[in-house]
């Protein structure tokens, strides 16, 4: 395979597949199409009773495409990673070009704890990775961002697959046929990312409590 172009990847979540690798140290790419696929519901985002606390209380800033580089390496930052080399060089060109984005969350002093960065196309936002370097991080990170995506008119959140962590949020698991569906919807329709600012806490934990 020759070397992947940020035009051959937008080409490829178009047609609902993405890249991984094996490892960190694995130069070569592989392109995922699942037979079920994991999608977060942006109307159906689940905010616990302790993480709505923690949302309420604050003392973390919550900030979009402030560090993008900064939210890959966190994400990379760990034992088992598919994140290599290529797939560093091929987001941050996405990032260059406006078709990747960040979510990070910062402490009172300016350090980066937690984040989530993925691609967007159409009305669609495919979620990459996220990381978490304090307790509730990366839940936070997802809370904020599903807001945003509802309010700015995306339909779509493709998380690839179903972990325990994305069940526990409202994520689920679809069908190939589902998801390339919905994707094809979401694709005829646009969104800007850019659209609205980020939602206050309390518009985070109002829109997205569901108390059982």
């Amino acid at each position: 395979m020759g070397q992947i172009t940020p035009q051959m990847l937008m080409r490829a979540y178009a047609m609902g597949v993405f890249p991984m690798s094996e490892h960190r140290d694995d130069p070569e790419i592989f392109w995922v199409d699942p037979k079920r696929r994991g999608i977060l519901p942006l109307d159906a985002f689940h905010i616990s009773r302790s993480l709505a606390r923690r949302i309420s209380r604050g003392g973390f800033a919550v900030t979009l495409d402030n560090d993008f580089a900064g939210v890959l390496d966190g994400c990379a930052d760990r034992e088992d990673t598919w994140i290599n080399d290529e797939i560093h060089r091929l987001y941050n060109a996405l990032h260059r070009n406006a078709q990747a984005h960040s979510l990070e969350v910062w402490t009172p002093d300016g350090d980066l704890i937690g984040g989530v960065y993925g691609v967007v196309l159409g009305s669609a936002f495919f979620g990459e990775s996220m990381f978490s370097r304090q307790t509730d991080a990366s839940k936070i990170a997802l809370a904020y961002l599903t807001t945003h995506l509802d309010q700015c008119g995306f339909t779509l959140f493709d998380t690839q697959f179903l972990t325990p962590h994305l069940k526990s949020l409202g994520g689920v698991e679809i069908s190939r046929q589902a998801y390339h569906a919905l994707l094809e919807t979401a694709l005829g329709q646009s969104a800007d990312i850019y659209a609205y600012s980020l939602p206050s806490s309390g518009a985070v934990v109002q829109r997205r409590t569901q108390i059982s």
